[in-house]
């Protein structure tokens, strides 16, 4: 699931400060005199070595100076009196800022925590009082207090910032504190007034609200003949659940007519034809197939859900276009999410999905699980799971297992420090680890929440029903710990604050994924296959192939937002089927069989965390390439050692870590190789 990159990550390193709306006035009012005759006098008081600093600072500085900020005599008279040089009392300045960042930022995310609790944990019923709360953003005037009271200016001027070029080319021969110096730069690179910010929050959080609400009661599903095929009181969360369940019910009996059934639950949502009645409703029977509702056996008029689904999508990308004008060198959300905060261009990643998309490899490995499954490739055999060790395994029996061995949070809490043990991390670790996470129960399907502060915990939130946590709890829970696991690590045990976290979202995702699967290794159960090795390569082959379409799906929407500014929600909705059945037609449709099938828009990221879903694919590419060099290693202190880069660029960190840029050359490889043994 996604981790929460809360209010450090949001309005502070990846993001940007804020104050005024008059994007050219504040560069034209430094003029070009101002800041050469300010480069001059500096590099005569600190000399020559000084220069490369100078220059850049004061630049960016200009950018950002307004009238409101002082004259063009106070900006002079601020940067001489404020620029440290190279030495010890820059570095004494540097630990200083670094420590209020992260008592601000920390305390920021805390607030933040509490005031989502209601939304985000199983404590009742949610009233409008706590989404009013729970979208209240209480940094959104930090940023402004910054640049007025010159925190912002002080730090652009000593901590300049580097452009990504810059630092994959240089990054490399830097030591740590050039790194740590370089994500201070990147603390203030724009201005965005604080009610955008606010604004911001508040349309998250209501469409988060929305997607952690939408459950679908199967139980109530049934078919011509008023069959139910699932336990009565069963509700799974719109996408996560319903996948899982498609991905649960391969070899089982009924098992193919159950995914066809929960298809067909996913076309009408993503059509928006679903009846509003059945959404987190168990009073309503619903026959999917062809769409009919019923209440006590009898047929009843519905409505169909209004849209909603893209009236969320719309309002996130309308709140997040109005800011483009604070970003001259980043005028979109779109380049912004990826030069920014992926720091991996758009481009790069559409070209790393295409190339994985396109390879013969996708169709060899379509027709193995075809021969497999002894029928013609559904649609939604995209989640085929049949390569997986526990696709042997009875779920029920896996259930029981994790039911016992965890009957609440407490319990599994307490398992924490084993989990780890069984890793191979030292006992000490473990403990410490274990010992800065704090087990909640979720509402929805589960997520991680970092604490941006080295004495606050991380959160685990994971769904344990009364009964216990059933195995899929207890897969997507070792998924939230592999999150949680990095979160600590790489804020408690690297050298230097400004470095805590990984590249980006798609490097904490190939963390979880790492864990995640060696879930059923954590309970003993071990797999005998020889094969198991290739079995594992096509596991990871067909899940990126998943996945990218649907990241590709998301990245043209939000493209197709951009061309389309005044759209309604109605038009996006036909937009976003459009787009996704072209994206089958072209990469899915040829080893399927079938056509225009909209399925790729079915993941609840595009509605409630926009643009998230690229990092799910990049994640399972550095997944792989750390998979592959882990083999044969010391899991535990070579996991340590990777982790404790910190925040690098995704490239720079890659070669650092495995000795190769992220490519998905690797993975078709193995999938390749695998095929010569799988059968």
């Amino acid at each position: 699931m996604k981790k929460y990159f809360v209010f450090l990550v949001a309005s502070i390193f990846f993001f940007t400060f804020c104050s005024t709306n008059k994007e050219e006035e504040m560069k034209k009012f430094i003029d070009r005199s101002t800041v050469q005759k300010t480069i001059k006098a500096l590099i005569e008081k600190y000399g020559e070595n000084e220069r490369p600093r100078v220059e850049k600072s004061i630049n960016q500085m200009a950018n950002f100076w307004t009238e409101e900020d002082g004259s063009k005599k106070d900006f002079f008279e601020f940067c001489l009196n404020n620029f440290v040089p190279s030495g010890d009392t820059l570095d004494t300045i540097f630990t200083r800022i670094s420590n209020y960042f992260e008592v601000i930022g920390g305390h920021f995310n805390k607030i933040t925590l509490e005031l989502n609790r209601q939304l985000h944990l199983d404590l009742g019923e949610i009233y409008p009082i706590d989404l009013m709360f729970a979208g209240y953003d209480p940094s959104a005037n930090l940023t402004n207090d910054f640049f007025k009271n010159k925190i912002a200016f002080y730090v652009i001027l000593n901590f300049p910032n580097y452009s990504l070029k810059e630092k994959n080319e240089l990054g490399l021969k830097w030591s740590r504190k050039q790194w740590a110096y370089a994500r201070m730069g990147d603390i203030f690179t724009s201005r965005v007034p604080s009610e955008y910010l606010q604004k911001i929050s508040e349309v998250t959080t209501k469409a988060d609200s929305y997607i952690s609400q939408y459950n679908i009661y199967v139980g109530n599903l049934v078919d011509d003949n008023f069959k139910t095929y699932f336990p009565k009181d069963k509700k799974l969360i719109s996408h996560w659940n319903l996948r899982d369940e498609i991905k649960s019910q391969y070899g089982k009996e009924d098992g193919l007519f159950k995914q066809k059934m929960i298809y067909e639950v996913m076309k009408h949502i993503v059509a928006q034809s679903i009846p509003e009645q059945v959404i987190n409703n168990p009073e309503y029977q619903w026959n999917p197939f062809k769409n009919k509702l019923y209440k006590d056996n009898k047929e009843v008029p519905f409505k169909p859900e209004p849209d909603t689904r893209y009236k969320h999508l719309l309002d996130n990308f309308l709140v997040r276009k109005a800011v483009d004008k604070f970003y001259p060198e980043y005028p979109t959300y779109i380049s912004r999410k990826f030069d920014l905060e992926f720091e991996i261009s758009e481009s790069e990643i559409e070209k790393l999905f295409v190339e994985l998309l396109s390879s013969p490899a996708v169709k060899k490995v379509a027709d193995l699980i075809q021969k497999r499954l002894n029928r013609p490739l559904e649609p939604f055999d995209i989640w085929y799971d049949g390569f997986k060790a526990r696709s042997t395994l009875d779920e029920n029996q896996l259930t029981e297992i994790t039911r016992k061995k965890y009957p609440n949070n407490q319990a599994f809490a307490a398992d924490l420090p084993n989990i780890l043990m069984k890793l191979g991390f030292s006992s000490e670790l473990a403990d410490f680890i274990a010992s800065r996470v704090e087990v909640d129960p979720a509402r929805g399907a589960g997520h991680a929440w970092g604490p941006q502060m080295r004495s606050e915990k991380a959160h685990l939130r994971t769904r344990i029903g009364k009964e216990g946590m059933d195995y899929k709890g207890y897969n997507i829970a070792i998924h939230e710990f592999g999150h949680n696991v990095e979160q600590t690590l790489t804020l408690q045990k690297v050298d230097y604050y400004m470095l805590s976290g990984v590249p980006n979202t798609a490097f904490t995702e190939a963390m979880a994924f790492i864990f995640q699967k060696r879930d059923l290794d954590l309970l003993g159960i071990k797999n005998p296959d020889p094969l198991s090795k290739y079995m594992t390569a096509l596991d990871n082959f067909w899940s990126a192939y998943e996945i990218m379409g649907v990241a590709l799906v998301d990245m043209y929407v939000w493209n197709w937002m951009y061309k389309n500014p005044n759209a309604t929600p109605s038009e996006l909705k036909e937009a976003v089927i459009k787009i996704a059945k072209e994206v089958w037609n072209k990469y899915y449709a040829p080893v399927i069989g079938k056509k225009d099938e909209p399925i790729l828009a079915i993941y609840s990221h595009m509605i409630d965390y926009p643009l998230y879903l690229p990092a799910y694919p990049l994640g399972h590419l550095i997944e792989f390439q750390i998979e592959k060099y882990l083999e044969g290693k010391d899991f535990a202190s070579e996991l340590y050692r990777i982790l404790t880069q910190g925040r690098l660029t995704p490239q720079v960190w890659m070669q650092n870590a495995v000795g190769s840029n992220i490519s998905p050359k690797p993975l078709i490889e193995a999938a390749e190789e695998a095929l010569k043994y799988v059968n």
